[in-house]
């Protein structure tokens, strides 16, 4: 049992007699239980900062992979990365070889600034659907009619949505990691739900080379 003991003492003095007194007893115990139920009431409803992360679709290898017969993509932009520029096309790929209603794919380049030529602008028309929709599940959040875990559900059903936008990333042997990181920034940003590193095709490479060097 905890305590704090104060001996008394009754000094002799010389001409006068002080009265003795009577020692004091403090007991500490409840005060250290108070210290531990409240230690372990915060420590219960304490919520813990959770890792902000971002999840990666892979998709699953496919052998033998040809230009050809590369899957037709719908609402989709695939981001080009070689040193430090980022190129893009939209859509389904079509090589030279076997060009698409409009021709042959060609590569626009596209920078991480705010203004129209950005990537931000590019995958806020690109995912518009998405972030209207969002816009609108916070009003709800903020208005307390929704839950957090409801919202969070609401909000991962609408990057679902055929609708939503899709991104594909290649690199070449030449991109740098910063590049990467800045583009995954830009689809979190974006709320873009689905994103596959995937391998550049040879066509692929090709087409950045030759734009890469008429830079």
């Amino acid at each position: 049992m905890a305590e704090i003991a104060e001996s008394g003492g009754g000094g002799h003095g010389k001409g006068k007699k002080r009265a003795k007194k009577g020692s004091t007893r403090v007991d500490m115990t409840p005060m250290v239980d108070l210290a531990f139920l409240l230690l372990t009431f915060f420590v219960l409803t304490s919520t813990f900062s959770k890792p902000k992360v971002m999840s990666l679709v892979y998709p699953a290898k496919v052998e033998d992979q040809t230009d050809v017969d590369s899957p037709e993509i719908n609402n989709a932009i695939t981001f080009l990365l070689s040193e430090d520029k980022v190129f893009y096309y939209a859509g389904q790929y079509y090589p030279k070889s076997s060009p698409g209603p409009k021709g042959p794919t060609e590569l626009k380049e596209v920078n991480f600034g705010p203004g129209e030529d950005g990537i931000r602008q590019l995958l806020a028309e690109g995912n518009k659907s998405v972030l209207m929709g969002k816009k609108e599940l916070q009003k709800k959040l903020d208005n307390k009619q929704i839950q957090d875990s409801v919202y969070v559900n609401m909000l991962t059903d609408l990057k679902k949505k055929k609708e939503a936008l899709k991104v594909l990333i290649k690199t070449d042997d030449k991109a740098t990691c910063k590049n990467f990181i800045d583009l995954i920034d830009e689809l979190k940003i974006a709320e873009i739900g689905v994103v596959a590193p995937v391998e550049i095709m040879a066509s692929e490479l090709d087409l950045l080379k030759e734009k890469l060097k008429n830079k």
